[in-house]
């Protein structure tokens, strides 16, 4: 299942997102989940992260899990960015869709 969609990978212990996230959006949203990178606008500025806070609360809310369990491993500072997601083993069926 994991293996035609490029954008995440499972890890083990939860599901690892390869995101471009682009923030400033009028609301938090998946642009796309068709290529090899999760696009999501984000409703937030890239000031102070806010942008990043943004991003975990949105993908938690995704996964149906709480905000500390996603994690920016990668990118913190850039649009492209890693992030885990503790205690899930695949992305919600719409998005793999």
């Amino acid at each position: 299942m994991g293996e035609a969609t490029t954008w995440w990978r499972s890890d083990g212990g939860g599901v690892v997102l390869t995101v471009r996230a682009v923030p400033g959006a009028r609301r938090s949203e998946v642009a796309d989940a068709s290529g090899a990178v999760l696009r999501i606008r984000i409703a937030a500025p890239a000031v102070e992260g806010k942008a990043n806070d943004e991003l975990r609360s949105f993908v938690a809310g995704l996964f149906g899990t709480r905000r500390s369990a996603v994690t920016i491993v990668q990118g913190d500072r850039g649009r492209n960015k890693v992030v885990r997601v503790e205690g899930v083993e695949a992305p919600p069926e719409e998005l793999l869709a």
